[in-house]
């Protein structure tokens, strides 16, 4: 992501607001419902801000294939995340960036996440949680693909072993660490 360690992770417009004066080029919306979604995005876009939307937390609109010809066709985010691999595949082939968000509870869960990236063949893969380096390293082996760090990242010291582990970018929604890291989010 051009060298931007931190991926805003945006839950409020007042976040939004925060997030459009800082230098970040790029960002994600989080829990959105359908009738926000292309004002946001035309709101962004006017900023020269690139954004992801997370699929799966837009409230009234189901996170798969037909979500994303929605989404891609009324609002034309960047990108989007999704756990799901058909919402996945949709968004590559509409020429939208395509993350796949993978929850690592356990070597089940990591088993399965990496099956699902060579099958869906995304981006970028989200690990959550991000706290754990040895996650982010062994996806990152694993699927060949650029990690997001995310979820319970809270400290500067996370976001940093994170990115030493190989995560491309860390989301969160914690300004503070926003605040902390925009000096370096300028993109190249």
């Amino acid at each position: 992501m051009n060298g931007q360690a931190i991926l805003p992770a945006i839950r409020s417009m007042k976040d939004f607001e925060k997030m459009l004066t800082m230098k970040y080029e790029y960002g994600v919306f989080l829990d959105l419902n359908i009738g926000m979604v292309k004002s946001v995005l035309d709101l962004a876009r006017q900023h020269d801000k690139k954004m992801f939307v997370h699929l799966d937390l837009i409230s009234g609109l189901a996170s798969d294939e037909h979500g994303v010809e929605f989404i891609n066709r009324y609002a034309k985010p960047y990108g989007i995340i999704s756990t799901k691999g058909s919402a996945l595949v949709k968004a590559k082939q509409k020429g939208l960036v395509a993350t796949q968000r993978a929850f690592i509870l356990d070597s089940n869960a990591l088993n399965r996440s990496v099956k699902l990236a060579q099958k869906a063949d995304p981006d970028f893969i989200e690990v959550l949680p991000g706290v754990a380096p040895k996650i982010i390293e062994l996806i990152r082996r694993e699927t060949g693909k650029p990690v997001f760090a995310g979820g319970l990242i809270d400290e500067k010291e996370e976001v940093e072993a994170a990115l030493k582990a190989g995560a491309s970018a860390v989301t969160t929604s914690n300004v503070e660490l926003w605040k902390m890291f925009s000096d370096n989010s300028a993109a190249t």
